[in-house]
């Protein structure tokens, strides 16, 4: 087994914010981070979920984002991920399917009022509505293998990819899975940071399936990311990932993706674990990302 293998088997457990696990896997990425010989500093914040999750037994919680520098070093790019997971009733594709079937009944029951067929066509989409909010509880019952121990290995793949003196930091996040807490307040509270620096977020590799770059700020660095994993720059994508709050900070910011249908089908859910994985994405993924900042050059 690959060291990358048996990093991934301690960070792909059920961690949702403020349980055992979740502390664990804090306590091995600062262990990771320092062995690279990076300083690891705490931002510490309030975190309960947002509408329309439900939050489990242990929320609300206090989330805590890691950020890493190396001594002396001021960093141009941030290399981020969130560590946190949850589990949900429904897989992110049950989830995304739902939303459709809602509002397609939406679009016909408006439709049936406007020539005047009655207002029996509202029961279907509200009840579609009433149910995904009952759904929308969160769970500690996922491995988040995919999401996000994959981002998180590509942040650490990428760093033992680049020089020692390069000028690259990386954050990992919290409470991504409770509604992009740990972002928002990293950029309300820390903007400082990243201002005027490139932001590369990592937020799910399969090892199948497409890479996806989603470029919340376009500008040089993203640019050459997405050219060299030969990735379409896609603006919109119906998602919420961490680099949505980022970007209104930083100079430049996107967020980069591999999967499919098939991926979606296991996110959220207990069979996202690390067996499914061969870390070909990852690997594909990270070896781009650094090929393309080490040709940017050092500090």
């Amino acid at each position: 087994m690959s060291a990358y293998a048996q990093l991934l088997a301690e960070l792909a457990v059920p961690r949702l914010v403020g349980t055992p696990n979740h502390t664990r896997v804090r306590d091995v990425l600062k262990r990771e981070l320092t062995a690279r010989g990076f300083v690891v500093l705490e931002h510490r914040f309030p975190a309960a979920p947002r509408f329309p999750l439900r939050g489990g037994g242990r929320l609300p919680a206090e989330g805590i984002n890691l950020i890493a520098v190396r001594p002396q070093t001021r960093v141009s790019t941030w290399l981020a991920a969130h560590y946190d997971s949850k589990g949900q009733p429904l897989s992110m594709a049950s989830r995304l399917s739902w939303v459709a079937a809602t509002a397609l009944s939406l679009a016909a029951a408006a439709v049936a009022t406007f020539v005047g067929q009655g207002v029996w066509w509202w029961i279907p989409p509200l009840f579609l509505t009433g149910g995904f909010f009952v759904l929308n509880a969160v769970t500690d019952r996922s491995p988040g293998a995919v999401d996000n121990a994959s981002g998180l290995l590509a942040v650490l793949a990428t760093l033992d990819a680049l020089a020692p003196d390069s000028s690259v930091g990386a954050i990992f996040l919290d409470a991504e899975e409770l509604g992009l807490v740990g972002a928002t307040a990293l950029a309300r509270e820390r903007a400082n940071l990243l201002k005027d620096t490139a932001v590369i977020n990592f937020d799910g590799l399969d090892d199948r399936g497409a890479v996806v770059a989603f470029v919340h700020k376009p500008g040089s660095v993203v640019g050459a990311v997405a050219a060299r994993l030969g990735a379409r720059p896609r603006g919109r994508l119906p998602v919420l990932v961490d680099g949505i709050p980022l970007a209104r900070v930083a100079r430049e910011c996107m967020t980069i993706m591999k999967g499919g249908w098939g991926t979606m089908r296991v996110v959220h859910t207990p069979r996202d674990t690390p067996e499914r994985m061969t870390l070909e994405g990852l690997r594909e993924v990270s070896g781009a990302v650094a090929a393309s900042l080490g040709h940017l050059g050092g500090p």
